[in-house]
């Protein structure tokens, strides 16, 4: 199973101690997690302006990003989410070919799913891959 964290799940994961981290670490362990450098960056920017990128976060960040596979997002041809800047999300699930995209954000989940792609919110992921 091919599968893309959006930025809002892994911060919860990298951030706190809680379901966000159990539903990415039962994946690390029974799927393909897919990343790409603009969703690594904007992590990584987020971690930063709230001041939670110190060293125990950079190792985290790093063993994560060696589970991953790393994709360039091609560009959709044209917008598909109602805020554009998730638009990145669906590009880079299309370029790994992921089943899901798994996120907390009301802007993807309400499209449910994309070219094939099921947008699940981590409770719904949680009970595919914890049946």
């Amino acid at each position: 199973m091919r599968v893309l964290f959006d930025t809002n799940v892994l911060y919860s994961a990298f951030t706190s101690k809680g379901f966000c981290e159990e539903v990415v670490d039962e994946a690390a362990g029974d799927c393909l997690i897919i990343w790409s450098p603009p969703l690594q960056a904007e992590l990584v920017s987020l971690l930063t302006r709230r001041n939670k990128i110190g060293p125990g976060a950079q190792a985290a960040l790093a063993a994560f990003a060696e589970l991953c596979e790393c994709v360039e997002p091609q560009p959709l041809p044209a917008p598909v989410c109602r805020d554009a800047d998730d638009d990145i999300v669906l590009a880079t699930a299309l370029a790994a070919q992921a089943d899901f995209i798994v996120t907390g954000d009301d802007d993807l989940l309400t499209l449910k799913e994309h070219q094939g792609i099921r947008i699940v919110s981590p409770r719904e992921f949680w009970k595919i891959l914890v049946p």
